[in-house]
């Protein structure tokens, strides 16, 4: 039964053992978050906070904490949805198996959005909200899933719209309480282009923000779909209801179905600083000048439910959002581009900073050296498609030197490169280029390098995960530990600054080259702040190494050396040490996590 509201989920939840209610009062600072990441951590239940300090409003999160319950979610809605993406990409399978796709052709009907003459909300403050603020570090409090709407002005009217999930800043720093808000995105983004039109025009772009209503409404803010189909479509036909909406006396888009809805004007060239943010890389994002929304409205329903999230170091709640749009999607990127058999962006490195791929090399299969050849082709492709192009490290691989590999067994994926990568010829930077704005390992916001490393052909070399009897290094370092066989991660002092630090690796680069007499084994050594840590478990490695490097920077080489502007080595030294222009890291308060554990007690979650 498709759900009308978000009370419908909620009940539904409950109903299947889904569902878990904190009776206590708790405090919107720190604690909501603290016991939402207790629960989520351990694979628990949505969790419904019936009394938030400070706000009469009930508040819900971890709808999407765990696949199985996304599932359970959209059960009645997802296989009719991976037809209809299906569809999308090969409308030509329409043709050849009409039947098959009469149902999908009826939902995609159903779904286009429906206006509306009346709703039922009242009008509120931003202060009567619940002020939800997760890190301690944070600017203030935040909606963590908003869904944004905004209108294309040369194409008004919904099925031009964008709709997304962009961070909203409720109050804290410079803005005026119940007056301001701060709008965080990046303006390659379906929001960013939309502004830089009105910003043309100079006039202010009418904003909607909608928390809450049927889950689909959250999933399809989030969701890449193929060029030509409108969110408010897709919304309709995830949650088999269609998008309901009217528009306000002062022109506003209001979803009639949300809970809440927030209504403002982004005036052209008007920022105010924003952050910081937990964000999730594992990091703060830092305070920086963002888009200012000036609050037109606020609406809510009478027994409206907030909804949120807590974003952090993966896993995350969105963790579940990115295997459902795995799940959705299927084969659509390969049909996108050519060549490619799947991609993956990395969870546990953010998503954004790292992605694994399968390709073919179909064009050369006589070729008397096996060598990257479409694959950089691929390469290329990949980073310039969408939110792909914010990735710094692509590793490709070749489908037909082993036909059972997957990129989502990052294990065997990393030791299949590792074995084959010719580290001479494989390795290709993109140097002075963008990165993702919320990643500070770069040269500056926005500003980093990206680097592919790609491999075909057989196997050539054994990965070692053993050092000869009485191996030492020079002073500096310490205490080297193997991540896996061909990953050496070493132990060096805090990080001061790029031309030291140049002298220092040079100088453990000569030293392994005479010291380790099975270097062609080891092709990947790291210089790390906690070997123990980075070794201790393969996701530690992830997110360490991915997000604490800059490629152009941070990639060094045991005898490396350039020939004709190609740059190659023995062994590759990625320097994944924390670096002063660096985010803090996100820790957790031990005084609220002592309160966390008297909440939940002995509470199954």
């Amino acid at each position: 039964m498709p759900y009308s509201t978000l009370q419908d989920c909620i009940d539904d939840l409950e109903r299947n053992g889904q569902l878990l209610r904190i009776k206590e009062e708790v405090d919107p600072y720190l604690e909501m978050a603290a016991i939402h990441l207790r629960i989520h951590e351990a694979g628990g239940k949505a969790v419904l906070f019936e009394k938030v300090k400070g706000s009469k409003y009930r508040a819900v999160s971890n709808l999407f904490g765990t696949t199985e319950r996304s599932n359970l979610i959209f059960r009645e809605t997802l296989e009719d949805i991976k037809k209809l993406i299906a569809l999308k990409s090969d409308p030509m399978q329409a043709l050849k198996y009409p039947f098959r796709y009469i149902r999908t052709a009826v939902s995609a009907l159903m779904a286009l959005p429906k206006k509306v003459s009346s709703n039922s909300f009242e009008k509120i403050r931003i202060s009567d909200l619940p002020q939800i603020q997760c890190w301690e570090m944070d600017g203030g409090p935040f909606v963590t899933l908003p869904i944004v709407y905004s209108e294309d002005p040369d194409k008004p009217g919904v099925m031009s719209s964008n709709l997304g999930m962009y961070r909203i800043q409720l109050g804290g720093n410079d803005y005026i309480q119940d007056k301001e808000a701060g709008l965080h995105y990046q303006l390659h983004r379906g929001i960013g282009v939309h502004q830089t039109k009105w910003n043309k025009l100079g006039k202010p772009m009418k904003v909607s923000v909608f928390i809450g209503g049927p889950p689909s409404h959250a999933f399809a803010a989030v969701m890449p779909l193929p060029e030509g189909m409108s969110e408010l479509t897709f919304a309709g036909a995830l949650g088999g209801r269609r998008f309901r909406y009217m528009y306000d006396e002062e022109g506003f888009l209001l979803s009639t179905d949300a809970d809440f809805v927030i209504t403002g004007e982004v005036f052209p060239n008007e920022n105010k600083p924003e952050g910081p943010f937990g964000d999730h890389l594992g990091y703060y994002s830092l305070k920086h000048d963002f888009p200012l929304m000036r609050i037109s409205n606020v609406y809510a329903k009478k027994e409206a439910i907030w909804s949120f999230t807590v974003v952090g170091r993966p896993p995350q709640e969105d963790t579940a959002f990115g295997n459902m749009i795995h799940t959705m999607t299927g084969s659509a990127i390969s049909t996108e581009i050519p060549g490619l058999h799947e991609v993956h962006a990395v969870d546990a490195a953010g998503v954004h900073p790292l992605l694994l791929a399968i390709g073919s090399e179909r064009y050369t299969p006589y070729a008397k050296v096996k060598m990257p050849q479409e694959l950089l082709t691929i390469a290329n492709h990949i980073l310039g498609t969408g939110q792909l192009s914010l990735a710094k490290f692509l590793f490709i691989a070749n489908k037909e030197d082993n036909p059972y590999l997957s990129t989502h067994d990052e294990i065997d994926f990393f030791t299949h490169m590792l074995e084959r990568l010719d580290l001479h010829r494989d390795i290709h930077f993109q140097t002075k280029t963008t990165i993702d704005t919320l990643d500070y390992s770069g040269e500056d916001l926005n500003a980093g390098s990206k680097v592919i490393f790609a491999a075909v052909g057989d196997q050539q070399r054994v990965l070692s995960n053993t050092l000869s009897e009485g191996f030492q290094l020079p002073l500096g370092f310490s205490n080297p530990k193997f991540v896996m066989p061909g990953v050496l991660a070493i132990q060096a002092d805090k990080f001061t600054n790029y031309k030291e630090e140049q002298i220092s690796i040079s100088t453990l680069a000569t030293y392994l080259s005479g010291a380790l007499s099975n270097l062609s084994e080891i092709p990947m050594i790291l210089v790390v702040d906690d070997a123990d840590f980075v070794s201790d478990v393969f996701k530690n490695f992830i997110w360490v190494v991915f997000t604490r490097s800059n490629p152009s920077h941070d990639i060094y080489g045991v005898n490396e050396k350039t020939v004709y502007k190609h740059w190659g080595c023995d062994s590759l030294i990625i320097d994944a040490r924390i670096k002063p222009h660096h985010a803090p890291v996100l820790q957790r308060n031990p005084v609220i996590e002592k309160r966390v554990d008297q909440l939940l007690g002995g509470i199954v979650v």
